[in-house]
């Protein structure tokens, strides 16, 4: 897939000048020349940044500003996803596809079954969607925090639902916050926390792994 964009953090300004992995990228990789457009976003301001490049020099790219437009690529609603920890790299398989489908925001939660061994790296995290955010389009960066526990969770977000084992569909809810298992699921303790009609299942008799389940989930709502 074409880049979409270069994400830049400057990205608004009169000039620029890549450098480092940012330059080989436009012009080793991509072999951009003098004179040619590329667009750049600083995922803050939901504006698309032209710029042409004026000069390349071995280790630089000097880019000037010629255009900008509002263009605000997202998701037609918000879904908010808590997801009980599971193994790292695991997460960052299924990270640029929940990116692409819209998700909003993912809080990674410390669930009972959750290993607490396993440490979720949010600048890490941050690297592979922006460069996921690049390939797709998306204008905003999705929002990542760590949640403790489940309490802790439902405090902050009292309104959401629970995936768990139920004929209450998901297909029926219009939802905008869900909590996702990790493997092994909740245990009853977890469970008795959610009102009942908060309780929602997949249409499927198979047994889904955590990544899955996200997956289904979010393409359930927001496709």
């Amino acid at each position: 897939m074409l880049m979409q964009y270069l994400y830049h953090k400057n990205s608004g300004r009169e000039s620029i000048t890549l450098k480092d992995s940012d330059y080989k990228y436009i012009v080793r990789v991509r072999r951009h020349k003098i004179n040619e457009i590329i667009h750049l976003r600083n995922l803050k301001d939901n504006i698309l940044y032209s710029y042409k490049i004026i000069d390349i020099t071995k280790k630089e790219a000097l880019l000037t500003l010629i255009d900008s437009r509002y263009l605000k690529i997202k998701a037609k609603k918000k879904l908010h996803i808590g997801w009980c920890v599971i193994e790292p790299k695991n997460i960052e398989k299924v990270l640029p596809i929940l990116n692409e489908i819209g998700v909003s925001s993912i809080s990674f939660i410390y669930c009972k079954r959750s290993q607490k061994s396993f440490r979720v790296d949010l600048k890490r995290l941050e690297k592979i969607l922006l460069n996921s955010s690049q390939q797709s389009g998306r204008s905003s960066l999705m929002r990542l925090e760590i949640i403790d526990s489940l309490e802790e969770f439902l405090k902050l977000y009292p309104n959401t639902n629970l995936l768990n084992f139920s004929n209450n569909y998901i297909l029926s809810k219009d939802i905008e916050s869900i909590v996702i298992g990790c493997e092994g699921g909740f245990t009853q303790k977890e469970i008795s926390l959610f009102n009942s009609k908060n309780i929602i299942g997949l249409n499927t008799p198979m047994i889904l792994k955590s990544e899955s389940a996200i997956c289904a989930v979010t393409s359930n709502i927001l496709l």
